[in-house]
Formats: C-alpha cells, structure tokens, sequence
C-alpha cells in the first residue's frame, strides 16, 4: 500500500499479530533518513522505517522497537508502578528478611528497566536501588516476588555465598518460583538447555 502523508511518500507493509505480538504496521518514509519510532496505534503498533533500509538490518530493528512498545504497554496495564514495586519489597522486608539480620532493611527504589534482556533482577547495594526487566511483567506475583527477594538480599550480602542464600531461604516459593524462570527461559530459548543461573546472572539470549 503507497501513500502520500502532508507531501512525503510513504509505503505500509502489514505483519499479521502471530507469537504473541499484535499486528505491526511498518511504515517506510522518505523523510526519514536513519532512526525508527513506533507507538500503539489502536491495538496496532505502528513503526516508522526510513525508506532506503536494509532489510536485514529493519526486520531486527523493528521486533526489538514492537518488543519494547508492547512491554511499556503491559507495563501500564499492570498497574505495578515504581512507587508500588517500592512498598512492595519494603513489605517483603519487614516480613521475611528483617527478622532474619535482626535490623531494618531499606530498599530506596524499585522499577522497571526496558534494557535489562540479559537477567530478570539486578540490585546497587550502596544506593538501594533495585531495577526488575520489563520481560516479567504479566509473570504471576510469586515469581516477581522471588526476583525481588533475591535483589533484597544483595541489600544485606552482595554475594552469592552461603549466608545469602540462608536468607533467601527465608522468602516463600523459591524452588517453585525458579522452576517457573527457569521453564520460561527454556521455553524462550527453543529448547536449548542451558546452566542453573541466579536471577541476576546474565541468561542466555533468545533468538
């Protein structure tokens, strides 16, 4: 389909929603020259492709930006903002953690990041900043809990050693949680076994 939009040519390929993602509407443009932009149009994401691309270099470009664009939308939806993620590891805290070290555990800020791909959960013990990848919104409360427990403990023991892995002992669904995670990234991955990992160890990367 060809068009013409306030005096520049444009061209629309439409990619039918398959795989879980909604239906892609790839619009190429002569007036743009190097960078992509999508955003939701309806139950549609629209993604704006300059004209001359290489095809091999859009297809990739293109998932990643739809891949992006859906997660911010889910993210949304979820309701599950910075502020709510925050209170809810200070409860984690106060019920499973502070018990255990016998002293107020304080997590200043949790959110979620779009550039975390390679690990579900990372944690700054000298700031208390913990961020969680966007890939696990729309995960059951109990698997993003565990993620967010493991972080909690690298507030108290940066590392993976005995003592951190006491503590994380402590929070419910362990096992269960990263039979889910790890099921998941099996899933993702085609099928491909690959090492235990911690949630904050980088994963293997899906094709």
């Amino acid at each position: 389909m060809m068009g013409h939009m306030a005096g520049r040519a444009t061209t629309d390929e439409i990619i039918a929603a398959c795989d879980g993602r909604p239906e892609i509407i790839i619009r190429r443009s002569s007036r743009r020259h190097r960078t992509l932009s999508a955003r939701m149009e309806g139950t549609s994401v629209l993604v704006m492709v300059p004209m001359g691309m290489r095809k091999a270099d859009q297809n990739r470009q293109v998932m990643e930006l739809v891949d992006k664009v859906t997660r911010s939308q889910a993210r949304r939806r979820s309701g599950a903002t910075s502020d709510e993620l925050t209170r809810r590891a200070r409860r984690l805290c106060r019920a499973h953690l502070e018990p255990r070290v016998g002293h107020p555990v304080e997590p200043i800020s949790v959110r979620w990041v779009s550039n975390q791909n390679t690990r579900w959960g990372s944690c700054t013990p000298a700031t208390g900043q913990i961020r969680l990848s966007d890939r696990m919104v729309g995960f059951p409360n109990w698997v993003i809990d565990h993620v967010l427990a493991h972080e909690l403990c690298h507030l108290v023991e940066a590392n993976h050693n005995r003592r951190f892995h006491e503590l994380l002992a402590g929070f419910p669904n362990a096992e269960r949680a990263e039979g889910f995670l790890n099921g998941y990234q099996w899933a993702v991955s085609g099928g491909v076994d690959s090492p235990e990992r911690q949630p904050d160890d980088p994963l293997a990367q899906s094709s």
